[in-house]
């Protein structure tokens, strides 16, 4: 079976699970999943449940699809994703985003935990991403192509789109959250990187550094999906000062910003 076999077949299960097709695909980082608290008329379907969808195995991803609507618009959440380092292939990590675009989604929203190599950002920041840069050595458009997916060489210009990010910087000041921008940097992970990899990361241009988000762009910018993304800063990368990381401490900082990002998210989606 080919992959777009696959998602025909994922998406065949979906709908007979949910009667009214989404608009809005929203993929909830590491320590971000209480945002799909804020659906409502929830219909929630496990990872496992869904024919050829990959599954989470990473702590602080609860691993299920959440359906329903946030003021008048349907949407579906990714409460978790998985990743190349859990031994999944690009094309598997984009695997839900084109299940979402064959659904009917239209805008997807990103939102990822990322070191921050900027020396302005502090513990906690919510970035808007810009622009990325895909170090993963990995990109989900290798491979057999099919036209239903988007075009063989996309444009990668304007990933993130300019509307979608000056909309949530306007909702940001209103609600009085300081809002940064910057360019994300992807590697594949597991491990933390070193000090003189982060010094390297800064000197190309990158702002934050995470393990996932950017094949989930890609593969979202080739349907045609427009898409803006959320990076919650959960840990400082500057080489001079580096201090020991730790998952706990990243869910911590994580948790600690949610309800902000979740406030925003969801005036987000009630403006479109």
């Amino acid at each position: 079976m080919d992959e777009l076999e696959k998602v025909e077949s994922a998406v065949a299960f979906l709908r007979e699970k949910v009667s009214e097709p989404p608009t809005v695909g929203i993929i909830l980082g590491t320590g971000l999943g209480p945002l799909a608290d804020q659906i409502e008329q929830v219909r929630a379907v496990p990872y496992e449940e869904i024919p050829h969808f990959p599954r989470s195995t990473v702590e602080g991803h609860h691993g299920r699809m959440v359906f329903g609507a946030i003021g008048r618009t349907r949407v579906v959440a990714m409460q978790g994703r998985v990743h190349c380092y859990e031994g999944y292939s690009a094309a598997e990590v984009a695997f839900p985003v084109r299940v979402m675009k064959e659904l009917g989604v239209s805008i997807l929203v990103e939102s990822n935990a990322a070191g921050g190599l900027n020396q302005s950002y502090e513990k906690g920041d919510i970035v808007l991403i810009s622009d990325h840069i895909n170090l993963m050595g990995v990109n989900p458009l290798v491979g057999e192509h099919h036209e239903r997916f988007g075009p063989r060489f996309p444009d990668m210009s304007q990933p993130y789109d300019p509307e979608l990010l000056r909309l949530a910087e306007r909702i940001a000041q209103a609600q009085g959250i300081t809002l940064k921008r910057g360019v994300l940097v992807a590697l594949t992970g597991p491990n933390f990187e070193t000090r003189a990899e982060y010094r390297f990361l800064r000197m190309i241009g990158a702002d934050m550094v995470c393990m996932s988000t950017v094949p989930e762009v890609i593969a979202a910018v080739q349907a045609g999906m427009r898409v803006i993304g959320f990076s919650v800063i959960t840990d400082l990368c500057i080489p001079e000062t580096l201090q020991p990381a730790s998952l706990e401490s990243i869910l911590a900082v994580a948790a600690s910003a949610e309800p902000r990002l979740t406030g925003l998210v969801k005036r987000f989606i009630l403006s479109l």
